[in-house]
């Protein structure tokens, strides 16, 4: 059998639903016409869509199959459908409707995608490791319970927990067990839940550092929190306004890499954030952001580290693996375990288990750190070379922020952010303003593009860099 019989084959029980029209009398066939012409127009069959065969809708329907097929037949003489030799009907692909027919509106131009993608916060989505996620999936998929293909623990698997507690105690210096685990579907979901928590709990401010993740300020807001910005510095968030603030129930930084900025908190503002947190009764809310990708040196470990009790983590897989996963992870306090994941409750969205569980086989058996391995060496290599080529050819833009992470902050004198992102624009070139990332409210001065350099695959790296450089000159 050919690959387009077996499709045919495939497609010759499809449930078809066409409303309803008289199966009665002289007109059956004019009716079966009609429907099927009016389900095209409106939309409801769409170009390209697989019909049931003539055998299958006859009887589904209660009708003589020769009836059926020269519906079928006269449809595709008047260009609705389209007959595939040894593979059944499928809707037409046309252009235009069929003289006569009512006119559908056009769907508007979907926007032209830019040939180059320097966006911040996106991985190399062709380094996928999928031979080794499929095989994950194999091996657990296979011999799961039978209980795991019900609906899911709102904490997440137990098998998964464990594994990232593990792991992150080992990676990344994290105090964790598997009952401080909660699995969610990535970082904006977890600060989703710990925000509506606090504010459960009564909290009403949280400080933000001035320049952050667009998911934040909105997150916060949501849950009817007042967000109060922190200064940014070489050192990090400027912490030294947290004792004169009023009511500030908890402060959110990302410590391991700041975004967008790209630096580090320093280890004097690591303990002081720990000991306000311990004097106030207040919570550190720690975005691991980029925390597995140092390149200079070994990665600093966790601020949860220093103090279980006092900070809430988020962790993801969307940097290190891919964002389509949708895994992430909270570890909590104690007294915070049932509260956010009372705020979870079964109803909210989870991680499939079978990606819980393939993350699993994933980590335990070495996978994920060889991955983090491999894309710490190519993430790395490519920041030497982004940096080379723009100190030779554009000697006046800074490249500020350390070695580490998936994008750098450039800095040109006399050009603003939003001009060279127009400058990029007619280089077909994605990247992202500075102040797009600047809170409301933000006393700096500072602009510039912020640049990613993990997107492209690697054959449209050096593409991506030539017309970066041409922006920059």
């Amino acid at each position: 059998m050919t690959d387009r019989a077996a499709r045919g084959t495939q497609t010759s029980g499809l449930d078809l639903h066409l409303g309803h029209f008289d199966t009665v009398g002289r007109n059956v066939r004019a009716g079966l016409m009609d429907a099927f012409r009016d389900a095209i127009r409106t939309g409801r069959l769409v170009p390209g869509t697989r019909l049931p065969s003539s055998r299958v809708l006859a009887t589904d329907l209660g009708l003589g199959r020769n009836t059926v097929v020269r519906v079928y037949s006269e449809l595709i003489s008047e260009g609705w459908l389209t007959g595939l030799h040894g593979s059944g009907t499928e809707v037409a692909r046309r252009s235009a409707e069929p003289v006569g027919g009512r006119a559908r509106p056009r769907s508007p131009a979907a926007p032209v995608r830019p040939l180059h993608d320097l966006r911040p916060g996106w991985p190399d989505l062709s380094s996928f490791p999928r031979d080794e996620w499929v095989r994950a999936v194999k091996r657990t998929v296979g011999t799961a319970p039978f209980e795991a293909f019900g609906y899911t623990d709102p904490h997440g698997r137990p098998e998964l927990r464990d594994a990232i507690a593990r792991y992150l105690a080992r990676s990344r210096g994290l105090r964790a067990h598997a009952g401080n685990v909660i699995v969610c579907s990535g970082a904006a979901e977890g600060l989703r839940l710990v925000a509506a928590t606090l504010a459960g709990a009564g909290v009403t401010k949280v400080a933000i550092e001035e320049f952050c993740l667009h998911t934040q300020r909105p997150a916060l807001l949501k849950a009817g929190i007042e967000p109060v910005l922190l200064p940014v510095d070489a050192d990090g968030a400027d912490l030294s306004t947290l004792d004169e603030t009023a009511d500030l129930g908890a402060v959110l930084l990302t410590p391991s890499h700041q975004f967008p900025l790209g630096v580090a908190l320093q280890s004097d503002r690591r303990a002081a954030v720990v000991d306000w947190a311990r004097r106030r009764g207040t919570l550190i809310i720690e975005d691991d952001y980029d925390g597995e990708f140092r390149y200079d040196r070994s990665p600093v470990g966790a601020l949860q580290g220093l103090d279980h009790d006092h900070v809430v983590y988020l962790g993801t897989a969307s940097k290190s693996l891919a964002p389509g996963l949708r895994i992430g992870w909270l570890v909590v306090p104690d007294h915070l375990v049932g509260p956010i994941t009372a705020e979870k409750g079964w109803a909210e969205d989870s991680v499939g288990f079978v990606n819980q569980l393939a993350m699993t086989e994933f980590i335990e058996s070495g996978a994920y750190d060889r991955h983090i391995r491999a894309m710490r060496a190519q993430y790395g290599r490519r920041r030497r070379q982004l940096v080379d080529v723009i100190g030779e050819h554009s000697p006046a833009t800074r490249v500020a922020g350390m070695s580490a992470g998936l994008h750098v902050l450039l800095e040109q004198p006399g050009r603003t952010g939003a001009e060279l992102v127009r400058r990029a624009v007619r280089e077909q070139l994605a990247v992202e303003p500075l102040g797009l990332f600047r809170n409301p409210g933000s006393t700096s001065d500072r602009d510039g593009l912020v640049v990613g350099f993990a997107a492209p695959s690697p054959s449209a790296w050096s593409g991506a860099l030539d017309a970066l450089v041409r922006v920059l000159r």
